[in-house]
């Protein structure tokens, strides 16, 4: 009995399916889009706000 690939891979290498790479694609610009979210919010804080949370201005890039 003859088998058969019925789902394409992006290359022999990285084995992944082609829902599997656009699955990840979707959750990296979401991912991305959250922490450019949380970046803003943090950025119209106050000093004295940010104090409060246990952060300074110079901490907001790391988010």
């Amino acid at each position: 009995m003859a088998h058969y690939q019925t789902t394409p891979t992006l290359g022999t290498t990285t084995g992944l399916t082609l829902g599997n790479a656009l699955h990840r694609i979707v959750a990296t610009v979401r991912d991305w889009n959250q922490s450019r979210v949380t970046r803003k919010a943090l950025s119209n804080l106050t000093d004295h706000e940010l104090d409060d949370i246990g952060l300074v201005r110079s901490d907001i890039a790391s988010f």
